[in-house]
């Protein structure tokens, strides 16, 4: 049996375990603070929040960690919950998607730690950290179109395994789509905040009524997805990975926006998507002038290239990357 922390911004860490725990021959048991936090686990151990104080003091502890606030209840609690789950249940490894706290306190605990690996600058001293504890790092994009150097240290230990989306084989072929009467863009937001508002897209359909404007995500929120995504002309989406993933499953023409994140994450896959030719990227969202020129550009997309992203393939790569730990680190018997 494996535990696997998911970290509660957003839902994307959340769809990305449940595409790789759906390809593990192993009980799973799920570690997050997320109340929705279904799928194919064996059990969800909720955890506490860790932002109990109302004045957090010494956040990072001198620059060592990312979020230790001295004397917060929550974070208390949480890694309490954490270390008495590790002592009763003896997992074999622990998957941290995302949390260099977790993953050390894993380790501490002599639990082989395999840790997601996100995009940008992570050359600060808790990343280096994990980076150098974590028994195999996970990234979820392909070698070929993004290799950070500050990675390339790790590179014996680092699996890529392309971009891991939650709609791989659900029978819905991209070539076999609805066609509107009018040509579809389709915004896509996430639901970890970002500046896709619904006033601005609604000003984008006043400006350009030939479109068929349609949204979802946090403003909007879609159950199913896959087939408004496959029958969008253009998506508009942030660069997060999970929905990277899932554009490039449907293999869409799409204008990507980079949100403002921590470390650049959001700048760096932005740019690989952009260097690959793989998308058009607009820093900024876009003027009322600019988007026609936008869309003219995004339309002579090739959607086939989004192969490249490697998304067939990355959720059972991601899964035999993490039972390689469990058959090289075997608890003694």
């Amino acid at each position: 049996m494996i535990g696997y922390y998911i970290h509660h911004q957003g839902s994307g860490h959340l769809m990305r375990a449940r595409a790789i725990c759906a390809r593990l021959d192993v009980p799973v048991i799920a570690l997050t603070s997320l109340p929705d936090a279904t799928g194919p686990f064996q059990h969800v151990l909720r955890l506490p929040s860790d932002d109990g104080a109302e004045d957090p003091q010494d956040v990072t502890a001198a620059g060592t960690l990312h979020w230790v606030p001295r004397h917060d209840p929550g974070l208390r609690a949480r890694m309490a919950a954490i270390a008495a789950w590790i002592a009763a249940a003896q997992p074999e490894a622990m998957v941290v998607d995302v949390s260099v706290e977790v993953a050390l306190l894993a380790r501490l605990h002599g639990i082989p730690v395999i840790s997601m690996v996100l995009p940008g600058t992570r050359t600060d001293r808790p990343h280096r950290t994990v980076h150098e504890l974590a028994d195999a790092l996970i990234a979820a994009w392909p070698r070929r179109l993004y290799q950070p150097d500050w990675l390339r240290r790790y590179d014996h230990k680092t699996h890529y395994v392309g971009g891991i989306t939650r709609f791989t084989g659900t029978g819905f072929s991209p070539a076999h789509r609805d066609r509107a009467e009018r040509p579809t863009i389709m915004v896509v937001s996430g639901t970890g905040g970002d500046g896709f508002t619904a006033s601005a897209v609604a000003a984008c359909a006043r400006d350009h009524p030939r479109y068929c404007w349609r949204t979802a995500g946090s403003a909007q929120w879609v159950d199913d997805l896959w087939p408004r995504l496959c029958a969008a002309d253009i998506v508009v989406a942030h660069a997060g990975q999970g929905t990277v993933a899932d554009i490039a499953a449907a293999e869409r023409p799409s204008v990507i926006i980079p949100l403002p994140r921590p470390f650049g994450e959001q700048r760096a896959t932005a740019d690989a998507l952009e260097s690959a030719g793989l998308a058009t990227v607009s820093h900024a969202w876009p003027t009322a002038a600019q988007w026609p020129d936008i869309f003219a550009r995004t339309a002579r997309l090739d959607g086939r290239r989004w192969r490249e992203w490697e998304t067939e393939g990355a959720a059972r790569r991601a899964a035999e990357a993490i039972a390689s730990v469990r058959r090289t680190v075997m608890v003694p018997r």
